[in-house]
């Protein structure tokens, strides 16, 4: 199954992350089929970038988003809601 989730960057207490597509048997920072975007939220506001278009297209694939990556991606206005 295919999943669009966060996988975390950054250092220690300074969290990075970026929107990733990636396979649901692969571990948080393993190896991922597609970067849709990236979330900053140490700074204020917080930083959010996705590329639509590549977004779309994977949720009409069929990718199942986590409850997190939903949440941003209904923020960012991919997702009606």
């Amino acid at each position: 199954m295919v999943k669009i989730r966060l996988t975390r960057l950054g250092a220690k207490k300074k969290p990075f992350y970026r929107i990733v597509v990636s396979d649901s048997r692969t571990a948080r920072g393993g190896k991922n089929i597609a970067q849709l975007g990236y979330y900053d939220p140490t700074v204020e506001p917080a930083n959010l970038k996705v590329n639509e278009e590549e977004a779309k297209k994977w949720l009409a694939n069929g990718a199942q988003p986590t409850d997190t990556a939903k949440a941003l991606l209904k923020k960012a206005g991919v997702i009606e809601g």
